[in-house]
């Protein structure tokens, strides 16, 4: 309702505007445009060393991801894991599994889904047994 309202006001304030045509804008905008020749390119021979991460850098952190992705899967397909208290974080293809489970069992389960993942090369584990009070 509060769109409506305020498109109907920019429409009836833009009624007291003398009209222009589409030929009278070109016009005006002519000069404009003349003036603003662009710069020509030039090319650098020497890379762009300034960034933050390299090709390779880019890469594993890619390789990473899709190593957390993969092995978040694997636990949510995983019976009696309740992996939403389970953080999957992947560096350098270690995977660093982190949280809570309900039992050591259930804590050597995740490390065993979580290493049987293509692209793990380790497992770090701190998960937390929750106690029940």
């Amino acid at each position: 309702m509060l769109v409506a309202l305020a498109a109907t006001a920019m429409l009836v304030g833009g009624c007291d505007r003398p009209s222009t045509s589409t030929s009278q804008k070109l016009d005006q905008s002519g000069p404009k445009t003349a003036d603003a020749t662009p710069a020509p390119k030039t090319t650098d021979a020497t890379p762009n060393t300034g960034s933050a991460m390299s090709g390779s850098n880019v890469s594993a952190a890619a390789g990473d991801t899709a190593i957390t992705a993969k092995v978040k899967a694997a636990l949510i397909a995983e019976p009696g894991l309740k992996s939403m208290d389970i953080n999957v974080e992947t560096k350098d293809g270690t995977v660093t599994l982190s949280g809570n489970v309900a039992s050591p069992d259930l804590r050597e389960k995740a490390k065993q889904v979580a290493s049987s993942t293509a692209g793990v090369k380790g497992v770090i584990d701190n998960l937390n047994i929750k106690t029940t009070s």
